[in-house]
C-alpha cells in the first residue's frame, strides 16, 4: 500500500510533464482509433460479402452493360441456384451531397439472393405491385425521415428524366454490416422506359448477381458462365461476390494500407515519448533510488515504483483516448455523406487494441530506465548530481 502511494505521488510531482504525457497518449490512442476505423469501415463491404454469391460484370469494366437474355443462360448452368441482377442509377435526390445508391433491381429475385435485407412479406407484395414503388434502407428512412407512403421524386444524370418514386417499403439490416443506406425500384420500369425514349440502351443490366449451391465450386461456376460468353460481343468476369468488393478496395489499397500502418506508426511514436519522460523521471531521482535502497527497500520495490508511474500515465492516457474516441468518431459518422461507409462504429477488436497498446507502452516505456535504477549502485546513486 506504501508503494502504490508513493506510484501515485511521484505521477504527481511534475504535473505538467504528466499532463502533457498524459495529453500526447490520449492523442495518439484517439488518431489510432479514427484511422483502425476507417480501415474497418472500408472492408466491411468484404467481410459482408456471403461466400455462395457470385458477381457476373463485363470483362471489360464494370461500367458496361450486360444484355438481359444472359439471365436465363447463367440460370442454367449446374450448381447455380438463382440469378438476379441490378444496374446503378444513380440521379440526384434532392440535392447532390444527398449520396445513397440508388439501384434498379430485378424485383423477383433480390431479396431471395440477399437475406440480409430483411423486409415484410406485406411491404413486399406492395413494391411488386407498385411499378414505380421502391424500397429503401432503414438508414436512408432515417437520415431523410422518410415513410412508407412518401413520395422521393429522383432527378436523373445517367438516365436523364425527373423519376416520381412511391415507398413502398423499408427493408431492415440482418447484420451489422448490412448496408441500410440504399435504394432499390423495379428495372422493369427502367427498362420500359428505356424502350420508349432510348431504345438502344434497352434490355441490358449492370451486373449479374448469382447464387450458388455449394461454395466450394465457386470458381467452377464462375468459369462455366465465363465459358459460356467467350468471344461474344459482351464478354464476362465471374467472381466471388468478396473477391468483387476487394476488386474496388484495391484501388484504394494503397492508402489504405498505408492508414493501416500509420495508425501503429503513431503508437510508436508516443511510445518514444512516454520512454523519454520516464528516462528523466528516473535520471531526476537517481539519488532517491539509492536512498530507498539504503533504507532497505529492494531493487523490486525501486523496480515496482518506475513500473507504476509509467503504467498509470499510459493507463489515464489510454483511457482518456479511448472515452474522447467514441464521440469524436459518432460526430464523423454523422458528418459524413450517407451511405459512404455501410458501417463506420468503434469496433471491440480495435478497442481491444487501443487498450493493448497503452499497456504495452507503458511496459515498453518503464525497461530501460528501470533497468539502470537497479543497475546502479548506491554508492554512485548519492554521487549523482543531475
Amino acid at each position: 500500500m506504501k508503494i502504490l502511494k508513493l506510484i501515485i505521488r511521484n505521477s504527481a510531482r511534475h504535473k505538467l510533464r504528466s499532463l502533457l504525457t498524459v495529453v500526447g497518449i490520449a492523442i495518439a490512442v484517439l488518431a489510432f482509433c479514427i484511422l483502425r476505423t476507417v480501415v474497418t469501415a472500408w472492408y466491411a463491404g468484404v467481410d459482408a460479402s456471403a461466400p455462395d454469391r457470385l458477381v457476373t460484370r463485363h470483362a471489360v469494366s464494370f461500367i458496361f452493360p450486360l444484355p438481359y437474355s444472359y439471365k436465363e443462360k447463367i440460370a442454367s448452368i449446374d450448381g447455380v441456384e438463382t440469378v438476379s441482377f441490378a444496374n446503378w442509377f444513380q440521379g440526384v435526390y434532392k440535392d447532390k451531397n444527398n449520396f445513397f445508391a440508388r439501384l434498379a433491381i430485378d424485383e423477383e429475385t433480390l431479396f431471395t439472393v440477399y437475406p440480409e435485407y430483411l423486409i415484410s412479406k406485406e411491404e413486399k407484395e406492395a413494391f411488386l405491385a407498385d411499378r414505380r414503388g421502391c424500397i429503401i434502407g432503414s438508414g436512408i428512412a432515417k437520415e431523410y425521415n422518410i415513410k412508407i407512403g412518401d413520395k422521393m421524386p429522383i432527378e436523373g444524370d445517367i438516365y436523364p428524366g425527373n423519376w416520381d418514386f412511391t415507398v413502398r417499403g423499408i427493408y431492415r439490416p440482418r447484420d451489422k454490416t448490412t448496408d441500410a443506406t440504399q435504394m432499390f425500384f423495379q428495372w422493369t420500369y427502367l427498362n420500359e422506359t428505356m424502350e420508349k425514349n432510348s431504345p438502344l440502351r434497352a434490355n441490358s443490366v449492370g451486373w449479374y448477381l448469382v447464387k450458388i449451391k455449394d461454395p466450394a465450386r465457386s470458381a467452377e461456376i464462375s468459369n462455366k458462365i465465363d465459358n459460356l460468353f467467350a468471344n461474344s460481343k459482351a464478354e464476362t468476369k465471374s467472381e466471388t461476390e468478396g473477391a468483387f468488393q476487394q476488386g474496388f478496395i484495391s484501388a484504394s489499397g494503397a492508402i489504405i494500407t498505408a492508414m493501416n500502418y500509420l495508425s501503429f506508426i503513431i503508437i510508436g511514436i508516443i511510445m518514444l515519448v512516454l520512454g523519454n519522460t520516464m528516462i528523466m523521471t528516473a535520471r531526476e531521482r537517481t539519488r532517491e533510488y539509492a536512498v530507498f535502497r539504503t533504507l532497505g527497500f529492494s531493487a523490486f520495490h525501486v523496480a515496482g515504483l518506475i513500473f507504476g508511474e509509467s503504467m498509470i500515465i499510459s493507463g489515464f492516457g489510454g483511457a482518456l483516448g479511448l472515452l474522447l474516441s467514441f464521440p469524436i468518431i459518432k460526430g464523423i459518422e454523422e458528418g459524413m455523406p450517407k451511405g459512404f461507409f455501410p458501417t463506420f462504429n468503434l469496433e471491440p477488436v480495435t478497442v481491444i487494441l487501443a487498450i493493448s497498446a497503452a499497456l504495452l507502452i507503458g511496459v515498453l516505456a518503464s525497461i530501460f530506465p528501470t533497468q539502470r535504477a537497479v543497475k546502479t549502485k548506491i554508492v554512485d546513486g548519492f554521487r549523482f548530481v543531475g
